[in-house]
């Protein structure tokens, strides 16, 4: 009987022994595969960085118009030079003429600016003004609150879309809110203002197109 029990020991001795083998061995898979998904990560900022270099440098001449997205468009009036704190500060002297307004924007934070837009982007906006006006169901304070970004974004097919929404082809005055006809106007003159310096014709004439695309000419008719 005692030879039977020694016996019986040695077995589980085994087991254990084999056991212990297998628990060391895993650690030993897991480490590389770490390593590799750290240096990935690391690689992806360094693509994102070259990509957003191109995208700051741009050079403007005198009389050029460009828009100033708070403003709407102006004219390059003169481009200077300054020393601040012993640092030589380029900038651009840009003459909004809607507003009787001369802004001073250095040359280093000029991607607030963008160049008028081309005649394509003039037609673009046209067919825009020739589509039924957005019908939204929310409240008009939020409304309000979108069209103003819209107007301040300094995009001009946001801006068209704007003056599509709040025209109004019937009786303007009474279907228009004093708030609606403000932000109206903001927004036609803006886009009127542009319209001119690339389509380089008379004010009354850009009126014209823009309000047959509108649908405003039969409402001026009727009502002389």
């Amino acid at each position: 009987m005692p030879k039977k029990k020694k016996v019986k020991k040695t077995n589980i001795l085994k087991k254990f022994k084999k056991s212990k083998i297998k628990v060391n061995v895993k650690p030993q898979i897991k480490t590389p595969i770490k390593k590799a998904a750290s240096t990935n990560l690391e690689e992806k900022p360094e693509i994102k960085k070259v990509k957003k270099q191109p995208t700051e440098k741009r050079i403007y001449n005198l009389k050029d118009y460009v828009v100033y997205p708070k403003h709407g468009v102006g004219k390059i009036t003169a481009v200077e030079k300054a020393n601040i704190g012993e640092i030589d500060i380029q900038f651009y002297k840009i003459f909004i003429e809607k507003e009787k307004l001369t802004l001073t924007v250095p040359i280093n934070q000029q991607s607030k600016l963008r160049p008028i837009s081309s005649i394509n982007q003039i037609n673009k906006c046209v067919s825009i003004l020739k589509m039924k006006p957005k019908i939204k169901r929310t409240m008009w304070s939020r409304r309000a609150q979108e069209y103003d970004q819209k107007i301040n974004s300094g995009k001009i097919y946001e801006l068209a879309e704007v003056v599509k929404d709040l025209n109004k082809n019937t009786d303007i005055i009474a279907d228009q809110s004093y708030s609606e006809r403000q932000l109206f106007e903001k927004a036609y003159e803006r886009l009127k203002s542009e319209f001119e310096a690339v389509l380089k014709v008379s004010p009354e004439d850009v009126q014209k197109k823009m309000d047959k695309a509108l649908g405003r000419m039969q409402i001026s008719e009727s009502l002389e």
